[in-house]
């Protein structure tokens, strides 16, 4: 067996802790991988130093997974205005990870975008333009509902008032099956 090097053994390291379903120790690892588990632990200790969330627990290593949180947001606004609302959304930190109508014939009608920088609203909106295509919004008189992901409640409240401020949140019916906000 050849000798992988200590960039790719470190790859191999954060890919096995963040696929497992439980920590792994230092001597699991370093079975696995044809090293001590004094080389472990200094691989771990350089993967702290770059930046990776790497927690020792009892039973082993484990990667932290960043906790997101998202909130559907029902909104309205001209086609120019589409640029604006999803850079709204993105220069406040949050991600758009789709795009859906109600519509009384079809029922749900979904895209994901995953949205999260303005790169790739001139993309989308590129594309939306060179097509025979419309935004989605256009099926349902312009209302449509994004699916938003940030890192925070309070990211997502930012994203929320700052839609409510440009006219662009829409209120919510009562037949409508979700609230915002929660």
């Amino acid at each position: 067996m050849e000798k992988m090097s200590a960039e790719t053994r470190r790859l191999k390291i954060l890919s096995l802790l963040s696929e497992a379903e439980a920590p792994i120790c230092a001597a699991n690892l370093a079975s696995d991988l044809g090293v001590t588990r004094q080389v472990i632990v200094n691989d771990i200790a350089l993967l702290r130093a770059s930046g990776h969330r790497i927690t020792s627990h009892v039973n082993g290593y484990v990667v932290e997974k960043a906790k997101v949180y998202s909130r559907v947001l029902k909104v309205r606004h001209s086609d120019e205005d589409a640029e604006k609302e999803l850079n709204l959304i993105v220069d406040a930190g949050g991600t758009v990870d789709d795009v859906f109508v109600y519509h009384r014939v079809y029922g749900k009608v979904r895209a994901e975008v995953g949205i999260k920088s303005r790169l790739q609203i001139r993309q989308y909106l590129e594309g939306i333009a060179s097509g025979k295509s419309s935004l989605l919004k256009n099926v349902t008189s312009g209302y449509h509902y994004h699916t938003v992901s940030a890192d925070s409640i309070e990211t997502l409240d930012l994203i929320q008032a700052e839609l409510k401020a440009c006219g662009f949140l829409a209120p919510l019916q009562d037949h409508e099956p979700f609230e915002i906000g929660k």
